[in-house]
C-alpha cells in the first residue's frame, strides 16, 4: 500500500511539521516581544496554544526524522484537539484585534495593532498546517 502523503514518517509530514513550528514561533514572537498583551485574555490564550503546538511540532518533527532515516512507518491517530484550540485562539485574537479596529483607537496604538496582527496571521498559518497534518494522519489511520 502507498505511504498517505503527510503522514507520520514521511518528508511531507516532517515539512508540515517544520512549517508548524515556525509559523507557531513567528505568531509567539509577534505578540509577546515588546507588546502587552497581557490586558486582552484572548492574545493570553493564543500565546498559551502556540507555546503548546511548538514543542508538539518539534516533538512530531524528531519522531519523522527517525522514521525516516530508520525507514519504519507508523499509524498514529491524529490529534485535531490542538487544532481546534489553536483555531480558536487565531479566531478569538482575530476577534479582539477586530474590535480594536473598530474603536477610536485609543486601546490599541499603531505600533501594538501591527504586531497583533501578524501574530494572528502567523497563528491562522500553523492552524492551516496543524489542521492538514491531523486530517492526513486521520486518513492514514482511516485506511488500514
Amino acid at each position: 500500500m502507498d505511504e498517505t502523503p503527510g503522514s507520520v514518517g514521511t518528508t511531507s509530514s516532517l515539512s508540515l511539521r517544520l512549517g508548524q513550528a515556525l509559523f507557531s514561533s513567528a505568531s509567539l514572537l509577534f505578540m509577546s516581544v515588546g507588546v502587552e498583551f497581557y490586558s486582552y485574555t484572548a492574545f493570553c490564550f493564543l500565546v498559551t496554544i502556540m507555546g503548546l503546538v511548538i514543542p508538539w511540532s518539534c516533538t512530531l518533527a524528531m519522531v519523522d526524522v527517525y522514521c525516516i532515516f530508520v525507514g519504519c512507518s507508523l499509524r498514529l491517530p491524529g490529534l485535531m484537539v490542538l487544532s481546534m484550540l489553536s483555531l480558536a485562539a487565531a479566531c478569538a485574537s482575530a476577534g479582539v484585534i477586530d474590535f480594536l479596529f473598530h474603536l477610536d483607537g485609543s486601546y490599541c496604538p499603531p505600533k501594538f495593532c501591527g504586531r497583533y496582527q501578524l501574530s494572528t496571521s502567523m497563528a491562522f498559518l500553523s492552524w492551516f498546517l496543524t489542521a492538514a497534518s491531523s486530517l492526513f494522519n486521520l486518513w492514514h489511520v482511516a485506511s488500514w
